[in-house]
């Protein structure tokens, strides 16, 4: 167990748990997310057996836990197809009556610092609220964009469905998805910047083999595959029904797309026709989107793909600056010195990236003057290719040192697609 009861100075302890602490830290989780804070011993059991409670923090005031905490170890692919060690950050929050006194900051500082003393480059959520991390050094690196589809208007454009390559559509059960679906998921994420690893514990939420007492009633979903002539499975898709009320006897349905992940630019096209050709559905939610997600092209009419939400997803926070600018590769050769400035003393410096375009990069310390001063939220912004250089500095965020440092840095940063998570957690 790992103490901390220093620094407010308000007798309030930050911890990690042992199992006799997980009952009351889930009842403070759902409190802090305004949920009713039922807790059931199966739910205690299933997080024992899902959770590091190593890496499992709260903050205790006398006996009550007041604020929760956890991480976990998460692969992040960036832009190239590697994949870096990041520590994901979940369940954070903060119970009403002991907000504003600095417990986010003393929880967070104390994971931050073990991840970089465990030598994860990079650190990873998905915040409720966009105030909030910036000033703990997270930016958002990743955006996702859902659309409404009306499918009465929406048959796929000729011009864009290729060629008859004799693939197929198939329905599964969740045995099914579950025999394609994880070894799929790897070949995707690790050539979509942004995505991240699922773990087993992932699958069997998604599948509805693990539940916890507060979840949503558990709808069985439909699953379904493409295969590619071959009979390789090239995609897959969870959507859920929901029935309308037919107004003068014409069918009003709805369908929810809560995955829908592809390897090859057939097998999603062969899936998007597939969902807006079902009968009844007149109405289809696609769940989040890569920005610049290609479905409104596919469509005879793309106004039928109506944006509902666009908004920050992936934040990120460097913790090892070398390591992140060498893992991933860039657009074009050229080399760039960053003046990183990070308060809380994790991943500054002044370092200098080498970049050798689709072969990689070196990026190490030096004392050359910058090129760019940023801090390091900003570059969390930057660094899997979303945001442009040009634009923060713009914005004022970013200090061009030398002219046409930040056009430089977008023609080695930028991606031609945009970083995509499709996961949350």
């Amino acid at each position: 167990m790992i103490r901390d009861s220093g620094g407010a100075g308000d007798g309030i302890e930050i911890r990690t748990l042992d199992e006799g602490d997980v009952a009351g830290w889930l009842a403070a989780l759902l409190t802090g997310f305004l949920r009713p804070p039922t807790v059931t011993e199966e739910d205690v059991a299933t997080f024992i057996g899902s959770r590091d409670l190593t890496r499992v923090r709260g903050a205790y005031d006398g006996g009550r836990c007041v604020g929760t905490y956890r991480s976990f170890d998460q692969e992040l692919t960036v832009p190239g197809g590697a994949a870096v060690r990041s520590c994901a950050v979940s369940g954070v929050t903060v119970s009403p009556t002991h907000r504003r006194r600095g417990l986010l900051t003393r929880l967070l500082a104390a994971d931050l610092a073990a991840a970089k003393e465990r030598g994860d480059v990079i650190a990873s959520l998905i915040a409720a609220e966009y105030p909030i991390y910036g000033r703990h050094g997270f930016g958002p690196g990743t955006w996702i964009t859902d659309y409404e589809v009306s499918t009465r208007r929406a048959q796929l454009d000729p011009r864009y469905a290729g060629p008859d390559d004799g693939g197929t559509v198939e329905l599964l059960d969740s045995a099914g998805l579950l025999a394609i679906g994880p070894e799929l998921h790897d070949r995707f994420r690790r050539q979509m910047p942004g995505a991240v690893d699922r773990s087993a514990y992932r699958w069997q939420v998604h599948t509805g083999a693990t539940r916890l007492s507060v979840d949503e009633p558990w709808v069985e979903p439909f699953y379904a595959a493409y295969r590619s002539a071959a009979g390789e499975p090239e995609g897959i898709v969870t959507y859920r029904a929901k029935w309308g009320e037919w107004p003068g006897k014409l069918s009003d349905d709805q369908l929810t797309v809560s995955d829908l992940i592809a390897v090859t630019p057939a097998a999603e096209r062969a899936l998007w026709r597939y969902l807006v050709s079902i009968d009844w559905a007149t109405t289809l939610h696609t769940g989040h989107r890569a920005p610049d997600d290609l479905l409104p092209l596919y469509l005879g009419d793309p106004r039928a793909a109506r944006v509902t939400t666009h908004a920050d997803y992936l934040w990120l926070r460097p913790l090892d600056v070398p390591r992140l600018l060498e893992a991933r590769t860039y657009a074009a050769s050229g080399s760039l010195v960053l003046d990183v400035h990070d308060p809380a003393g994790l991943a500054g410096g002044r370092f200098l990236l080498d970049a050798a375009g689709p072969d990689g990069a070196g990026c190490s310390p030096t004392d050359r003057p910058a090129d760019l001063a940023l801090g390091v939220a900003e570059l969390g912004r930057l660094c899997l290719g979303d945001e442009s250089a040009v634009r923060l500095a713009a914005l004022g965020v970013v200090d061009e040192e030398r002219p046409g440092a930040a056009a430089r840095a977008d023609a080695l940063l930028r991606t031609s697609r945009r970083p995509w998570c499709p996961d949350t957690f």
